[in-house]
């Protein structure tokens, strides 16, 4: 599981570096093996390690090419989606179309969320956490029944 946000760089070849206490997981889990597609919510990349990504696929696959809706779901995730493999050094490589649409430049946060992993640009990241704490302090956010049942 993965958890926690760490503050990376990306790399002048446009590669990002994996910290080192998820490493050793991953190369467990999937031989570094992973999968980054967009965020269709946020303007953030998600990283999948290959088995999480696989499951994924799955649920897309079972959707309707002939549905417009779902087509239109499994076109941008599918059609974004960049196999990515670890180097010995831990770093991926993000492509172009990907690094666009999250608008990473040099400072990256890399946010572990469980199964998988957001990528956002820095700025992008400070405001979704200065937005998201405002909306919860001021009760914005409404609470669903599965949130009132969460004991923290």
């Amino acid at each position: 599981m993965f958890r926690g946000t760490s503050a990376i760089t990306l790399d002048s070849k446009s590669r990002i570096t994996i910290p080192t206490k998820y490493r050793d997981e991953l190369v467990s889990d999937c031989q570094g093996k992973m999968v980054c597609t967009v965020d269709i919510q946020h303007p953030c990349l998600l990283l999948y390690p290959l088995p999480e990504w696989e499951e994924i696929e799955l649920k897309l696959c079972n959707l309707s090419s002939m549905n417009p809706q779902e087509r239109l779901l499994q076109q941008v995730l599918l059609g974004n989606a960049s196999d990515c493999e670890m180097d010995k050094s831990g770093r991926l490589l993000i492509n172009g179309p990907l690094r666009n649409h999250a608008s990473l430049e040099k400072s990256v946060m890399l946010v572990g969320q469980l199964k998988k992993f957001e990528i956002w640009s820095e700025s992008a990241w400070q405001a979704q956490m200065q937005q998201g704490i405002s909306k919860i302090q001021s009760g914005e956010i409404e609470l669903t029944e599965r949130l009132l049942d969460l004991s923290l």
